[in-house]
This record gives structure tokens, sequence and C-alpha cells, in this order.
């Protein structure tokens, strides 16, 4: 038991022993560094093709706001969906912010309630 310890003792003070430790250590934190940069460069690549397709499906949807804006305009009376309703649907709906005279006494200072457009 004596000889275990000693031998232990000797490996723990030996400077070849702690330099053995120390060159694993940087190998093993190497190699796990370079598996990280391939990560990252795997996922830059992937970011870089889903912001291309994000502006593909974003062109594809304004040139079908556009199309359905354009049948609304050319022919009312066919139209799928009203010229109004594609406007409170997509929020270009201007809601006068004035007050008609006459109600100005019935609000006593306070905002109308807002009108929420589904």
């Amino acid at each position: 038991m004596e000889q275990v310890m000693s031998a232990l003792n000797r490996a723990v003070n030996s400077n070849a022993a702690i330099n053995t430790l120390l060159v694993a250590v940087f190998g093993t934190l190497a190699a796990r560094s370079v598996a990280q940069e391939r990560a990252i460069k795997e996922l830059e690549a992937e970011k870089d093709l889903l912001l291309k397709t994000n502006k593909g499906i974003k062109n594809t949807m304004w040139q079908w706001k556009q199309k359905l804006y354009a049948e609304a305009e050319a022919n009312p009376q066919k139209a799928l969906v009203p010229l109004s309703t594609l406007k409170s649907i997509y929020g270009e709906v201007v809601i006068p912010s004035s007050v008609p005279s006459g109600e100005d006494d019935k609000l006593d200072g306070k905002s109308p309630a807002p009108k929420i457009m589904i």
C-alpha cells in the first residue's frame, strides 16, 4: 500500500505527469472548439437560407395582397372580398380621430372607446 501511495505521490509531483495532463486537457478543448466552430458555420448557413426563404415568402404575400387589391378595385361586384374588408384586414382603414361638435359634451373629456376591427 505504501508503494502505491509513494508512486502516486511521485506522479503528482512530477512535471511530466502534470504536463501530460495539461496537453490532454488542451487537446480535448481544441477538439471541442473545432466541433463548435463547425456547428456555428452550419447554423449560419441555415440562418442565411431561412432569411432568403422568409424574404421570398414576404414577396409572395405582398404580390397576393396587391392582386387582391387590384381585383377588388377593378370589379367591386365580382370581388371575392370587398376592398373595404381587405383594407380593414390589412390595417389600412383610416378611423377619423375628430369627434363631431355635438358629441363633445357627452364624452366629458374622455376619449371614445377604440373600435376593434377583425
